[in-house]
């Protein structure tokens, strides 16, 4: 038996590489397909149409070939309402349930479509019809009853096209930069971040201990007091070692100034994790005056919000801690709202689940001296992140140059 379906592609599905990329997932899935008809567009502005008919001799190819389409941005020609399933129990959904990616989606109820709120991969879709809205959930906040999206039918994904004109993103062409003018980057960089603030959209930096160890703890501190950090995501690790450094000058227990292990310097972050705690935590121990410098103290200054999300190796770990996983998902989920960039800093764990969670409208900047940090990101879905390989201090020290002098 041969499955067949018509799909269809609009908008720069030529130089944002979407319908090649759909042709070859038909090839891929052991389909075959049919152009029907394509209309290019002459001008960059211009939009191009394709319709393109698919086939493959295997129920579950054809399902993959669809499944994939669709993720790409096409459309079933012959629209049909959305198909949805009650949940059988909390937290457990039909078998066929219908998986998000960070793309734009829509699905079609009662002949019109209707956009998906708080979209973010790897969850579902909750039809809520009394109020007439459509939801993304993960899956452990589904109920019993909700009602489900299923299938691949009545589902529209609006895929992210290539950047253009002179859209401060344009210039990289590849995710990850090896060679290309860092300088040149980052400035481009900082000019997005103030167009983001411009725009009364929200900066989300995500860091890592190696922000204190590598000495650039006071260049991000810059950049928050300058008013450039909206959201601090992070873990136990830097706001301890933050700390430490503003107690006894040292990160690891080596002295930041001098490079060279301070004596018995291995237990100045427990110490300092002991200080803060039988303070209150980080807000008392900078009210207090006890703490007088650094990223958490600047935090606190400027009124940043920060979610530290802890991890099974933490040492104390300091109050503010989410230490329940989910818990601490649920927080960083509830912060993102209205974020246009994200500047994620050598921290591979803290900015995977921060890509986890952020639609791809999103800008993403990765920065690490590891260029397969950024390769996670963005297999692990989060596609529209582009990659800067390089050190944090130069890195940090550059951007706080461009965000913090006077224009």
């Amino acid at each position: 038996m041969m499955y067949k379906e018509t799909i269809e592609l609009r908008g720069h599905i030529i130089d944002s590489l979407i319908l090649p990329k759909v042709l070859d997932n038909i090839i891929r899935h052991g389909g075959d397909y049919k152009i029907e008809e394509i209309i290019i567009g002459h001008k960059k502005e211009d939009p191009s149409y394709a319709r393109i008919e698919v086939q493959a001799d295997s129920k579950r190819n054809f399902q993959w070939i669809l499944k994939d389409a669709i993720a790409n941005g096409a459309i079933i020609r012959e629209e049909e309402e959305v198909m949805i399933k009650k949940a059988p129990r909390d937290g457990i959904l039909p078998g066929d349930f219908y998986s998000t990616t960070n793309l734009p989606t829509f699905v079609r109820l009662k002949d019109r479509w209707v956009e998906v709120k708080d979209i973010e991969m790897d969850c579902c879709i909750v039809v809520q019809h009394e109020k007439k809205e459509v939801f993304c959930l993960p899956i452990i906040d589904v109920r019993k009853g909700d009602w489900v999206v299923v299938g691949d039918r009545g589902i529209k994904v609006i895929p992210t096209e290539r950047p253009r004109g002179s859209e401060a993103f344009g210039f990289m062409s590849s995710p990850v930069s090896y060679e290309k003018p860092k300088l040149l980057i980052i400035r481009k960089i900082a000019d997005y971040i103030k167009d983001v603030k411009r725009s009364g959209k929200k900066v989300l930096f995500v860091a890592g201990p190696a922000v204190i160890h590598t000495g650039a703890s006071k260049y991000l501190s810059s950049i928050i007091r300058s008013g450039y950090v909206n959201i601090l995501f992070s873990g136990n690790a830097l706001a301890v070692h933050d700390m430490e450094a503003a107690l006894y000058g040292t990160s690891l227990g080596i002295f930041l100034d001098k490079g060279i292990p301070a004596v018995r310097g291995h237990e100045h972050h427990m110490r300092a994790i002991n200080t803060i705690r039988a303070l209150g935590g980080i807000k008392n121990a900078v009210d207090k005056g006890v703490i007088k410098e650094g990223i958490m103290y600047s935090c606190i200054k400027q009124g940043v919000e920060f979610v530290l999300a802890g991890s099974i190796r933490d040492d104390g770990p300091l109050l503010e801690v989410i230490t329940d996983t989910l818990a601490a998902q649920r927080m960083m989920r509830s912060k993102i709202k209205d974020v246009g960039i994200a500047i994620m800093i050598a921290s591979s764990l803290h900015s995977i689940a921060t890509g986890n969670l952020l639609p791809s409208s999103v800008r993403v900047v990765c920065v690490d001296i590891d260029p397969a940090v950024v390769t996670k990101l963005t297999d692990r879905g989060t596609f529209q992140a582009i990659g800067l390989v390089t050190d944090l201090e130069p890195f940090l020290r550059e951007l706080a140059r461009c965000l913090c002098r006077p224009s």
